[in-house]
């Protein structure tokens, strides 16, 4: 390995640039910046090179506008809109009050990879999946002379998972149990870390109580009645210590891994009447973004290859098994049903297939 930065390392350091609002290259195709944190001057200078705003097929579907390239639309820019104009085509968030004037127009012509990897490189900073884009043949040198970073088209759109490594785990003596342990697992891709609770002291040769169970900061921490997340977790770790043994998987997937801001544009969505997938598809996210090969990995590098699922999501079930966890038994997880979330739940048995 060189001392310059790798494709991972220059990723997680363009990730970081988008969030800040920092023009990235991709190199060989163009210059991408996030709509959401998009700043006037960059924009005039993108929009002279001819720049779109690149938006996912789902977002394309709430502006009533054609994806021509399938999962991904490029809007043209008109020549009189401001920054105010892109970030509106991004966030639903005034689209009731002030609905957009069109007709927006989609490119149709042309290569779709600068988006895709636009929005994907979005989506994995956990900002909303909307970027202007520019097209540029000189795209390297345009780096160069700004000082950008640049990154590989191939490897932004890539969806492979990135490796864990075990970073320390050390006791932890718990409510539930005072046979704790913490587990810290950390990308090499420079994502959030995930944790595993172990408790007790489980027989790697046989199926183990596990729970996956995705960070949900207003549930878990602030007992939040919009969900059923914070007694879920509880519930999961005291059948663990209720039974001796068990494994929880707390996977830093906040808002089913959108992120905490956007899961709070889509609780203000909720407000305005929409239910939760239609929330997360006016955003322009999938029903559900997380990828639940890291429980199956965490577990692999705990040794285990077994387990009774404590879950309501067969979602999970299957990509358990598809990632090489069997799952001898689906353990239900009925818990947590308020007056506040009586609605959602029912949203994710009818939309999302949850048994509940």
């Amino acid at each position: 390995m060189g001392f310059a930065p790798d494709s991972t390392e220059r990723l997680a350091r363009a990730r970081a640039d988008l969030r800040m609002g920092v023009p990235v290259v991709v190199a060989g195709q163009g210059v991408i910046l996030a709509a959401e944190t998009l700043q006037p001057d960059r924009l005039a200078v993108l929009r002279d090179l001819g720049a779109a705003v690149a938006i996912t097929d789902w977002r394309a579907q709430t502006l009533k506008v054609a994806a021509y390239d399938g999962d991904i639309a490029r809007i043209v820019i008109p020549r009189d809109a401001d920054a105010a104009w892109v970030r509106a085509l991004a966030d639903p968030a005034g689209d009731l009050r002030s609905p957009m004037k069109g007709p927006l127009r989609a490119l149709r012509d042309g290569s779709a990879d600068l988006a895709r990897a636009a929005v994907a490189l979005c989506k994995s900073a956990r900002l909303l999946p909307a970027a202007v884009i520019a097209p540029l043949d000189e795209a390297d040198g345009f780096a160069a002379q700004h000082g950008l970073t640049v990154i590989d088209g191939t490897a932004a759109r890539a969806t492979d998972m990135s490796p864990l490594h075990g970073v320390v785990s050390a006791r932890l003596p718990m409510s539930v149990s005072e046979a704790g342990r913490l587990h810290v697992f950390r990308p090499a891709d420079g994502g959030e870390e995930h944790y595993a609770v172990e408790i007790g002291q489980p027989d790697r040769s046989q199926p183990v109580l596990a729970r996956l169970h995705s960070a949900c900061f207003t549930g878990d921490l602030l007992g939040s009645l919009k969900c059923d997340c914070g007694p879920q977790l509880r519930a999961a770790l005291g059948q663990m210590g209720a039974e001796g043994h068990g494994v929880l998987l707390y996977l830093n997937q906040e808002g089913r891994g959108i992120g905490l801001a956007n899961k709070m544009r889509a609780y203000r969505l909720q407000d305005q009447g929409f239910d939760t997938v239609e929330a997360n598809h006016r955003l322009g996210f999938h029903d559900d973004e997380r990828d639940f090969r890291i429980g199956a990995a965490i577990l692999r590098q705990m040794g285990f290859g077994a387990v009774r699922l404590l879950t309501n999501n067969p979602a999970k079930i299957a990509r358990m098994e598809a990632s090489g966890i069997k799952v001898v038994e689906r353990v239900p997880l009925k818990v947590g049903e308020n007056a506040h979330n009586h609605a959602y739940l029912a949203t994710k048995a009818a939309k999302s297939g949850h048994l509940l």
